[in-house]
Formats: C-alpha cells, sequence, structure tokens
C-alpha cells in the first residue's frame, strides 16, 4: 500500500484555514501557536544572506564565464536590468493609484511607532544611500544585514571571477554554484516548513484583528494592484520590447511558449518550467542552443520581474496598512533593493517571501506583517512566475535577433 503525499501547496491551503478558525475562535490560545511564526521568519531572514551571495555572484560570473560570451552577456544583462525598472515601475505605479492599504489599519503596532522609526532612515539623502552600497567593511555589512552592499559586494565578485586564470575561474564558480545549491537545499527545507510558519503567523494576525471585513477588502484590492501590474509587464511592456527591439513576433512566440508558461503556472517555480523554456524557445522560435543555453538558465536566476513587481507591491502594501506615507527617497529604496534582491530571489514557490522580509528590515517596517498577503501569496505567485519565464524567453528571442539569428518568430 503506498502513502500519497500532501503537496506543500495543499498543506499551506490547510494550514492557511486551520490557521483562520484557531485565530478568529480560540484567541486566547494563540500564544502556544504563535512561536511556530516567529521560528519561520527568523529561519527566512538566517538564510537569505548566503543564499543572495552566492547567486548573484555566480549568476553575473557566468555571464562572463568565457571570451566569447562577453558581448552576449552585456546584452542578456542590459534587458534584465531594463525589463526589471519596468516591472518595479509598474509595481510602484498601481501600488499609489489603488492604495491597498489605506483605509485599513491593523490592530498589530501603531503606525506612530512604525513613522517614527522611519524618520531617521527618511533624513538620509538619496546620494548617501548610493555612497553606502559599497561597503567599508563587508563583515559588518553582513552582521547588520545591509543587504544593498551585500549584493554590491557580490557582483564585484560575479565581475572579476572570469578574469582569473581558467582554472582558479572555473574552481571559483564550481563553489559558488555548490554553495548556491546547498542553501537552496536549506531553503527548500524551510519552504517545507511554510505550512506551520503560517499556521503562527495567520492565527495571530487574526486574532488581532477587530476589522476582518476590512483586512479582506485589503487584500483583495492588493490582489488587483498586483495583477495589474503583472498584467501590463506581461501584455504591454515586453512584446512591445519584442516587437520593435527584437523585430518578431510576441504573439506566434507566445503561442511556441504555451506550454511552458502553463507550467511554470501550475507549479510556481521557473526552475521547474526551464527545461520547457528552452525547448520551446530553441525548437519552436528556433533561437539557437548557444543562446538558449546561456540566457534560459541565467535568467532563471536572474531575470524575476514578476517576483520584482510582487515585492515592491508588498512592501508598498505593508507601509499603507502601518499608515506610513512613504516618501519619494524611501520608494527609490525600494526599487533599487526590488532590482537587486530580485537578482537573488530562488526560483522556487514562495521564493520571494525570503528577500520581502530584508526589505521591510531595511525600510524598517515589521516584517511579522507579511503574514497578512500570505493567504494570497500562492495564487499571486502563479502569474508572478509565469512572467518571470515570458520574460526569460522574450530576453533569449530579442538578444538572438541582435546577434543576427533568422528565427521561426
Amino acid at each position: 500500500m503506498t502513502k500519497t503525499k500532501i503537496s506543500i501547496h495543499w498543506q499551506i491551503l490547510i494550514a492557511l484555514c486551520l490557521s483562520v478558525l484557531f485565530g478568529y475562535y480560540l484567541k486566547d490560545y494563540v500564544p502556544y501557536v504563535s512561536w511556530m511564526g516567529d521560528i519561520f521568519l527568523r529561519s527566512l531572514k538566517m538564510i537569505v544572506i548566503p543564499l543572495v551571495l552566492t547567486s548573484v555572484a555566480s549568476g553575473i560570473a557566468k555571464l562572463g564565464e568565457t571570451d566569447g560570451f562577453k558581448r552576449l552577456g552585456l546584452k542578456t544583462l542590459l534587458y534584465y536590468l531594463t525589463t526589471s525598472i519596468f516591472a518595479i515601475l509598474g509595481g510602484l505605479f498601481f501600488s499609489n493609484i489603488l492604495k491597498p492599504g489605506v483605509g485599513f489599519t491593523p490592530t498589530e503596532t501603531s503606525s506612530s511607532e512604525v513613522t517614527s522609526s522611519l524618520t531617521s532612515a527618511n533624513s538620509t539623502s538619496i546620494k548617501d544611500t548610493l555612497i553606502h552600497i559599497v561597503p567599508d567593511n563587508i563583515f559588518s555589512s553582513f552582521y547588520h544585514s545591509e543587504l544593498l552592499s551585500i549584493i554590491f559586494f557580490a557582483i564585484v565578485i560575479g565581475i572579476f571571477i572570469p578574469k582569473l586564470k581558467k582554472r582558479d575561474s572555473e574552481m571559483l564558480i564550481g563553489i559558488l554554484e555548490a554553495s548556491f545549491e546547498l542553501f537552496m537545499k536549506i531553503t527548500m527545507f524551510i519552504i517545507k516548513l511554510a505550512p506551520y510558519g503560517i499556521f503562527g503567523l495567520i492565527s495571530k494576525v487574526v486574532a488581532e484583528q477587530e476589522d476582518m471585513s476590512g483586512m479582506l477588502s485589503s487584500l483583495g484590492i492588493f490582489m488587483v494592484s498586483v495583477l495589474s501590474a503583472l498584467f501590463v509587464h506581461f501584455v504591454i511592456v515586453i512584446p512591445l520590447m519584442v516587437r520593435f527591439i527584437g523585430k518578431a513576433n510576441p504573439i506566434k512566440h507566445f503561442d511556441n511558449m504555451s506550454t511552458a508558461l502553463l507550467t511554470a503556472f501550475s507549479t510556481a517555480s521557473s526552475a521547474a518550467a526551464l527545461p520547457l523554456t528552452m525547448e520551446a524557445t530553441h525548437e519552436e522560435s528556433g533561437v539557437s542552443k548557444k543562446i538558449t543555453n546561456f540566457t534560459l538558465p541565467v535568467g532563471a536566476t536572474v531575470n524575476m520581474d514578476g517576483t520584482a513587481i510582487y515585492i515592491c507591491a508588498v512592501v508598498m502594501f505593508i507601509a499603507q496598512l502601518k499608515g506610513v506615507d512613504l516618501s519619494f527617497y524611501q520608494q527609490f529604496v525600494i526599487l533599487i533593493s526590488a532590482l537587486l534582491t530580485s537578482i537573488g530571489t530562488a526560483a522556487i514557490p514562495m521564493g520571494s517571501l525570503v528577500v520581502i522580509t530584508i526589505i521591510l528590515d531595511l525600510l524598517n517596517l515589521p516584517i511579522e506583517m507579511v503574514a497578512v498577503v500570505l493567504p494570497v501569496d500562492r495564487l499571486l505567485d502563479m502569474f508572478r512566475t509565469a512572467t518571470n519565464v515570458w520574460s526569460d524567453s522574450c530576453g533569449a528571442v530579442i538578444v538572438a535577433k541582435t546577434e543576427g539569428e533568422t528565427l521561426h518568430v
């Protein structure tokens, strides 16, 4: 007799339902389970720095791993940066227009406390922020979880590794990739604990709320803001780039990619869809193996447009929930942070939770409030993963066309 395993997604769904009931009807007992949520959040924070460091460094190093790929690497990186910036601006735009968190204040931490904690951060100029991205002591940056400085350090490592002797370069890239795989394994283990963490977090949030209808209404508007930004990026921004920069047919390419996109949507993992993405891009759209084998695996690690949109939307949503009106400077910090941290987001379901907690910490916003978006995270994860994969494949088409290849689209 074989045992049937319940998938992590069903476990999370069951945990969400039970946590709402537990938090609503058994408020007095919530302290006995809330510790599971605290441990889950601490585990995410524990893994984020080594995961981002090894992911970014290995991804950048592979871009310049061989001299023949230098031009290809620069084009690929430029495309990823451009689409990520458009994605983040879209996320910020819809969050500012729809303001999903305005009108509902969770009864957990007063907005005055959060506002006062943000005052010191707001007093720092954009110039100072850019200067402090360059760490004067990287070990201090590790200790204080200064993610922007750590990512800058990882980028520098990735740029200079290919400049070493071939033997040393290959060895270091191998170590970084092996380390990344190690931390991915640990991350996957932490994600397996998500149902318990979510039960502890959600039951605590529900128990503290006096206005459940207001919370559900805000979540609904939040979903609309995220889906709107994803829709514009998926249907308008990327196809326009394919049409006018790549001189290709985005509709035909979309038809070729349908199976891979459905796989990405259903699994919420761009890594799981990668083999199908590579096959469709090469066999159906006609991109050479040289480009698909280079741009798509790197894109699955580096290019996370949908994730960048979601990171921005979550941070803005939580700030609005706490009654904090983020200044231009603070939104600029979100833009830079989302741009860089999306590079290090694991290509797995719920991978973005790892870096969202760090950005909340960076802006002195309560990281436990990430629990508010967990009920809709899985559904939105499916849409943003499909956006990530679509952007990766379109990037391969654009790069191939600029390299003079003749495609089927």
